[in-house]
């Protein structure tokens, strides 16, 4: 039986309200739970963050969190994948499953070179072949592989 939550999307320390709020619409148009971890670089009444969101903002499972690590405490069996662009992985090559916690880092700098190395097996980027921009938008990238692993998963019938 497929887990009610599809996937969980894991933003952390987002630093763009326009971002958080198209981010937020996605998870309320695939039933996923979007997870803020740290400190936001905004308020979470700004208007653009309302904005981007629109009216869809009864409809997200929104949970907040102090640090990634208390997430991950409370998801004990939870498998977090962390996307980069300096992980060597493809996220085409990664097997999702329903539940799983895709995260996020913020806009600016991404994860911790840290935590992508203390992961390898799970530690993702998106390939930009023509090498002409060092990141994609952090809403477009959660897209491509939000919908990726919905795929995976025979959610989009």
């Amino acid at each position: 039986m497929p887990s009610p939550i599809p996937f969980n999307i894991v933003l952390v320390e987002p630093e763009i309200p326009p971002n958080t709020g198209n981010i937020a619409r996605l998870c309320a148009a695939t039933g996923s739970v979007l997870h803020l971890v740290g400190r936001l670089g905004f308020s979470m009444d700004d208007r653009y963050l309302k904005r981007a969101g629109l009216d869809y903002w009864e409809s997200v499972i929104l949970r907040q969190w102090p640090d990634l690590a208390a997430l991950r405490a409370a998801a004990p069996g939870g498998r977090f994948f962390y996307l980069s662009t300096r992980a060597a992985r493809s996220y085409l090559q990664a097997g999702f499953r329903a539940g799983d916690y895709l995260v996020f880092g913020k806009e600016t700098k991404g994860l911790p070179q840290e935590l992508i190395a203390a992961h390898p097996d799970t530690a993702i980027t998106i390939p930009m072949p023509a090498d002409a921009v060092r990141s994609l938008n952090l809403s477009t990238s959660v897209g491509i592989v939000l919908y990726e692993a919905l795929r995976q998963n025979g959610r989009l019938v």
